[in-house]
Protein backbone atom coordinates (compact mmCIF):
# COMPACT_ATOMS: atom_id res chain seq x y z
CA UNK A 1 0.00 0.00 0.00
CA UNK A 2 1.44 3.36 -1.03
CA UNK A 3 1.72 6.05 1.86
CA UNK A 4 -0.10 9.26 1.33
CA UNK A 5 1.35 12.97 2.43
CA UNK A 6 5.00 12.09 2.07
CA UNK A 7 7.25 14.29 -0.29
CA UNK A 8 10.46 12.64 -1.52
CA UNK A 9 12.80 15.05 -3.18
CA UNK A 10 15.98 13.10 -4.89
CA UNK A 11 18.61 13.97 -7.88
CA UNK A 12 15.85 11.71 -10.02
CA UNK A 13 12.61 14.08 -9.18
CA UNK A 14 14.37 17.74 -8.54
CA UNK A 15 12.05 20.43 -8.47
CA UNK A 16 13.30 21.84 -11.88
CA UNK A 17 14.08 18.90 -14.59
CA UNK A 18 17.19 19.08 -16.62
CA UNK A 19 15.45 20.22 -20.11
CA UNK A 20 14.07 23.22 -17.80
CA UNK A 21 17.44 24.77 -17.16
CA UNK A 22 20.50 26.59 -19.03
CA UNK A 23 21.01 26.06 -22.39
CA UNK A 24 17.96 25.14 -22.78
CA UNK A 25 15.50 28.35 -23.66
CA UNK A 26 12.83 29.10 -20.42
CA UNK A 27 9.26 29.78 -21.80
CA UNK A 28 9.88 33.62 -22.36
CA UNK A 29 12.49 32.97 -24.58
CA UNK A 30 10.80 30.37 -26.89
CA UNK A 31 7.94 33.46 -26.81
CA UNK A 32 10.62 35.81 -28.48
CA UNK A 33 11.80 38.07 -25.09
CA UNK A 34 15.80 38.38 -25.33
CA UNK A 35 17.73 36.98 -22.96
CA UNK A 36 18.97 39.65 -21.11
CA UNK A 37 15.48 41.58 -20.87
CA UNK A 38 14.41 38.15 -19.24
CA UNK A 39 17.87 38.27 -17.25
CA UNK A 40 16.77 42.28 -16.50
CA UNK A 41 12.89 40.88 -15.42
CA UNK A 42 14.57 38.58 -12.93
CA UNK A 43 16.93 41.26 -11.61
CA UNK A 44 14.18 44.04 -10.99
CA UNK A 45 11.83 40.93 -9.55
CA UNK A 46 14.10 39.74 -7.33
CA UNK A 47 14.87 43.48 -5.85
CA UNK A 48 11.66 44.18 -5.48
CA UNK A 49 11.27 41.22 -3.33
CA UNK A 50 14.57 42.37 -1.36
CA UNK A 51 12.78 45.97 -1.03
CA UNK A 52 9.67 45.04 -0.33
CA UNK A 53 10.09 42.57 2.61
CA UNK A 54 12.81 44.94 3.93
CA UNK A 55 9.87 47.30 4.36
CA UNK A 56 7.32 44.34 5.48
CA UNK A 57 10.26 43.79 8.23
CA UNK A 58 10.28 40.28 7.37
CA UNK A 59 13.51 38.24 8.14
CA UNK A 60 16.15 37.31 5.31
CA UNK A 61 14.90 33.64 4.58
CA UNK A 62 11.54 35.10 3.58
CA UNK A 63 13.50 37.17 1.41
CA UNK A 64 15.80 34.45 -0.20
CA UNK A 65 12.17 32.09 -0.26
CA UNK A 66 10.21 34.89 -1.83
CA UNK A 67 13.44 34.58 -4.52
CA UNK A 68 13.35 31.36 -5.12
CA UNK A 69 9.44 30.55 -5.59
CA UNK A 70 10.04 33.73 -8.11
CA UNK A 71 12.78 32.29 -10.45
CA UNK A 72 11.43 29.07 -10.26
CA UNK A 73 8.06 29.77 -11.51
CA UNK A 74 9.37 31.66 -14.47
CA UNK A 75 11.37 28.75 -15.15
CA UNK A 76 7.42 27.33 -16.17
CA UNK A 77 6.05 30.06 -17.31
CA UNK A 78 6.98 33.28 -19.26
CA UNK A 79 7.62 36.71 -18.57
CA UNK A 80 5.42 37.70 -21.86
CA UNK A 81 2.13 36.18 -20.65
CA UNK A 82 2.62 36.60 -16.83
CA UNK A 83 3.23 40.17 -15.36
CA UNK A 84 6.47 40.26 -13.03
CA UNK A 85 5.36 42.67 -10.67
CA UNK A 86 2.30 41.21 -9.61
CA UNK A 87 4.06 37.56 -9.49
CA UNK A 88 6.71 39.19 -7.15
CA UNK A 89 3.87 40.54 -4.65
CA UNK A 90 2.88 36.89 -4.84
CA UNK A 91 5.90 35.52 -4.55
CA UNK A 92 6.41 37.87 -1.54
CA UNK A 93 2.90 37.42 0.17
CA UNK A 94 3.69 33.53 -0.44
CA UNK A 95 7.54 33.43 1.28
CA UNK A 96 5.63 35.49 4.48
CA UNK A 97 3.66 32.68 5.13
CA UNK A 98 5.66 29.88 4.35
CA UNK A 99 8.18 31.08 6.85
CA UNK A 100 5.22 31.94 9.61
CA UNK A 101 5.81 35.74 9.47
CA UNK A 102 2.86 36.24 7.13
CA UNK A 103 1.37 39.59 6.31
CA UNK A 104 -2.16 41.36 5.67
CA UNK A 105 -2.18 41.26 1.73
CA UNK A 106 -3.19 45.13 1.64
CA UNK A 107 0.03 45.29 3.74
CA UNK A 108 2.28 44.04 0.44
CA UNK A 109 0.20 45.50 -2.00
CA UNK A 110 0.98 48.87 -0.02
CA UNK A 111 4.81 48.60 0.11
CA UNK A 112 5.00 47.70 -3.52
CA UNK A 113 3.12 50.67 -4.45
CA UNK A 114 5.59 52.60 -2.68
CA UNK A 115 8.49 51.22 -3.95
CA UNK A 116 7.03 51.77 -7.24
CA UNK A 117 6.43 55.93 -6.01
CA UNK A 118 9.67 56.05 -5.00
CA UNK A 119 11.62 54.73 -8.13
CA UNK A 120 9.83 56.64 -10.53
CA UNK A 121 10.25 60.11 -8.31
CA UNK A 122 6.65 60.25 -8.23
CA UNK A 123 5.26 62.00 -5.06
CA UNK A 124 4.42 59.55 -2.47
CA UNK A 125 0.39 59.39 -1.91
CA UNK A 126 -1.63 56.35 0.18
CA UNK A 127 -3.06 53.74 -1.96
CA UNK A 128 -6.48 54.75 -2.12
CA UNK A 129 -9.08 51.28 -1.58
CA UNK A 130 -10.87 51.41 -4.87
CA UNK A 131 -11.86 49.51 -7.74
CA UNK A 132 -8.24 49.47 -8.89
CA UNK A 133 -7.04 48.26 -5.33
CA UNK A 134 -9.65 45.48 -5.04
CA UNK A 135 -8.36 44.09 -8.79
CA UNK A 136 -4.95 44.74 -7.94
CA UNK A 137 -5.77 42.67 -4.96
CA UNK A 138 -7.55 39.96 -6.95
CA UNK A 139 -4.67 39.94 -9.60
CA UNK A 140 -2.16 38.87 -6.50
CA UNK A 141 -4.50 36.13 -5.14
CA UNK A 142 -5.10 34.41 -8.20
CA UNK A 143 -1.48 34.81 -9.20
CA UNK A 144 -0.13 33.38 -5.79
CA UNK A 145 -2.60 30.25 -6.64
CA UNK A 146 -1.09 29.99 -9.78
CA UNK A 147 2.11 29.88 -8.73
CA UNK A 148 1.23 27.28 -6.06
CA UNK A 149 0.07 25.24 -9.07
CA UNK A 150 2.72 25.46 -11.06
CA UNK A 151 5.29 24.51 -8.61
CA UNK A 152 2.45 21.30 -7.39
CA UNK A 153 2.58 23.12 -4.39
CA UNK A 154 6.46 22.14 -3.90
CA UNK A 155 7.31 25.40 -1.94
CA UNK A 156 9.62 24.43 0.60
CA UNK A 157 12.93 26.19 0.11
CA UNK A 158 15.81 24.96 1.99
CA UNK A 159 18.37 27.40 2.57
CA UNK A 160 21.84 27.04 3.04
CA UNK A 161 22.43 29.47 5.99
CA UNK A 162 19.24 30.16 7.96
Amino acid sequence: MPEYGRVVLTLSNVLLPPEKLYPNPTPSIIEGLPYDVEYDLRLIGCELIQSACLLLKLPQTAVATGQVLFHRYYYSSSFVRRPMEIFAMACTNLAAKIEENARRIRDVINVFHHIKQVRSGKTIRPLLVDQAYIDRKSEVIKAERRVLKELGFCVYVKHPHK
